[in-house]
């Protein structure tokens, strides 16, 4: 049985999404509550393997990251009997990961439901959204947002930061803002790139793509940061692009104010025939 799960967490804490021996992840964090709760913790029986659609760089959070999980549903009816009074055995077993992970724990599952026929976290996926947070100058340092907040000395110019954003939307090598993987493809479809000031002055970064590569959002991030104080031009970032070379021209910048809000889907009739489409265009990278 193939289970979606919708997760949020706070980054500041993990190294990462993917499970490393001695380390803190997300998701090893979340495997073992998940063989806690299912008891395969105490049994030879091999640790739940989440398949993330986004696997996120240390210190980047998320509000809408998307995981599959295939469950023997056994276990699953097992975990049902044990408590039938809380509902469904999704129901329950989001409520028992939610307590073994703590009360007010940095990592949390928002729901837990039966996946669709076809559907794979990863390669299902159609496009992802970020978001990054910059508090400028203008807008000054709140240390309540701290985690989720890049500050950056300067006042920066939105309008000319959205205008350099918005002139690299498209289907494009993005090299120069990628760090480079042996064997992986830097070609990307930049659906939306745009900039605006919240209602508290702060700097909002919507970035939305079909994929992205190493570094890409927080290498887009610093080249229109760049803009926003004046040591580039808005025609500068494209150009930048179209050399398809890795440049110092701007930096990369901090984990900490980058959140993966969401991830969208196609119709459920669709999903396997997607998923099929892009592991072939991985395997051909």
């Amino acid at each position: 049985m193939r289970i979606r799960l919708d997760i949020a967490y706070d980054g500041t804490h993990f190294r990462g999404w993917a499970r490393q021996t001695s380390l803190r992840t997300v998701q090893g964090t979340l495997e073992d509550a998940l063989a806690l709760v299912l008891g395969t913790a105490y049994t030879s029986a091999p640790t739940p393997r989440l398949v993330v659609a986004g696997r996120t760089d240390a210190g980047v959070h998320a509000s809408g990251q998307v995981a599959h999980l295939d469950l023997d549903a056994q276990l699953l009816d097992a975990l049902g009997r044990s408590r039938p009074k809380y509902g469904s055995p999704l129901d329950l077993l989001a409520q028992r990961v939610r307590g073994v992970l703590g009360k007010y724990a940095d990592v949390t599952v928002r729901n837990i439901r039966e996946a669709p026929e076809g559907f794979d976290a990863r390669f299902s996926a159609v496009w992802r959204r970020y978001q990054y947070r910059i508090a400028d100058s203008t807008t000054g340092y709140d240390p309540l947002e701290r985690t989720r907040t890049t500050n950056v000395n300067a006042r920066l110019d939105e309008e000319a930061m959205d205008a350099a954003a918005r002139s690299l939307i498209g289907l494009h090598d993005f090299a120069a803002y990628c760090r480079p993987r042996e064997g992986a493809t830097t070609i990307r479809t930049l659906l939306e790139y745009d900039w605006r000031r919240d209602e508290n002055g702060v700097l909002i970064a919507n970035v939305r793509a079909d994929a992205f590569c190493h570094s890409m959002v927080r290498a887009l991030v610093g080249a229109c940061v760049a803009v926003g104080r004046g040591r580039l031009s808005v025609e500068d970032v494209a150009t930048l692009r179209d050399a398809q070379e890795r440049t110092s021209a701007f930096p990369v910048l901090a984990a900490r104010g980058l959140t993966l809000m969401e991830v969208g889907y196609p119709a459920d009739d669709q999903l396997s025939s997607r998923a099929d489409a892009t592991r072939a265009r991985r395997d051909d990278e």
